[in-house]
């Protein structure tokens, strides 16, 4: 892929969250340079940690939107195989360093749980560009997903960011089984949502039942 390539994995993602966050300083830190301190894998893996916040029981104020909209253009530059853009505005972002350290030391325990069953396997699922549009229209639509307005809500936030974690972790470690469980959450996501959506309409049915 231009700008995102997919490389032969050799650095345990875990590994990487953590080398990221031992690189930081202090005070605080913007997106753009978070971006620069990911490494050679790039704009998949800043994908992957910008969904580990809405992983974790962390309080890091500002980033719902922020951070979906960057998955969102990421995934529009996987789908269309070029260097995304990234707006300037969000990219300039600064966050307290030390939360942000905490979420990846936390991310990357997660990510080390996850490391021990990833691997090259289903290699139809990553295999060609046109199969990592499909992949990369699918983070597009976990991102509007994770972007809604329902954060209170249980899972509305948690299962489209693991639907973009399993695709982020599938394409860059080959692992057609996370791209296909990726594809899973994000039906099931769709699922929830809709289920959500009627409740809301069959509530507003019967206030306006008792009311008329």
């Amino acid at each position: 892929m231009v700008g995102i390539e997919l490389k032969d994995p050799d650095v345990l993602l875990s590994q990487t969250l953590r080398s990221t966050a031992q690189a930081m300083g202090e005070g605080q830190i913007s997106l753009r340079e978070l971006l620069g301190l990911v490494g050679e894998q790039g704009m998949l893996l800043f994908c992957l940690l910008l969904t580990v916040p809405f992983l974790l029981p962390v309080s890091i104020p500002g980033i719902s939107s922020v951070f979906g909209l960057l998955i969102l253009f990421i995934g529009i530059g996987i789908t269309l195989n070029r260097v995304p853009w990234l707006p300037a505005r969000l990219m300039a972002r600064s966050f307290a360093t030390q939360q942000l350290k905490t979420t990846l030391h936390k991310g990357a325990d997660l990510l080390a749980r996850l490391d021990k069953f990833v691997r090259p396997r289903l290699l139809v699922l990553t295999a060609s560009s046109s199969i990592n549009r499909g992949n990369g229209l699918m983070i597009m639509l976990a991102a509007v997903l994770l972007m809604m307005p329902f954060g209170a809500i249980p899972l509305t936030n948690t299962l489209p960011a693991w639907a973009i974690l399993l695709l982020c972790t599938g394409m860059l470690q080959r692992d057609g089984l996370f791209v296909a469980l990726g594809y899973t959450l994000v039906a099931a996501t769709l699922i929830w949502f809709a289920v959500l959506a009627t409740g809301v309409l069959m509530a507003g049915q019967g206030i306006s039942g008792l009311l008329g």
